[in-house]
């Protein structure tokens, strides 16, 4: 514990937790989608589990270390949209839309102000 408070007291650190936060809730999501819409019957039972499994594993990596997460989440929410356009793309074929860039943009946006803003 001692170990990842270090870890996340440093800015890089910090960055590269809620990156693994970021990827572990959109790809947990992800096997939700896959449980409900490209299975059926007893293989929607494994999308399930390992979603479960790996959102369980999101909460324990956001909530371990003792971090101003509200501080953070600008970040968070950005790389979260990042790594959820990733899983859309990987998972589902699915491309960004010109509303997803113009929407990303923003949220990018977002997050450099929470991010670096002085005051």
């Amino acid at each position: 514990m001692n170990l990842l408070n270090r870890l996340v007291g440093h800015p890089l650190g910090a960055f590269v937790t809620l990156s693994l936060a970021a990827f572990l809730e959109a790809h947990g999501d992800s096997f939700f989608q896959q449980g409900m819409r490209g299975s059926s019957g007893v293989g929607r039972v494994w999308p399930f589990v390992f979603g479960t499994v790996v959102l369980a594993l999101y909460g324990t990596v956001v909530n371990l270390p003792q971090w101003d997460f509200g501080k953070l989440l600008g970040v968070y929410v950005v790389l979260f949209f990042l790594m959820a356009q990733l899983q859309a793309k990987l998972r589902f074929g699915q491309s960004p839309t010109p509303p997803i860039y113009v929407g990303g943009a923003l949220i990018v946006a977002g997050g450099l102000v929470v991010a670096f803003w002085k005051g």
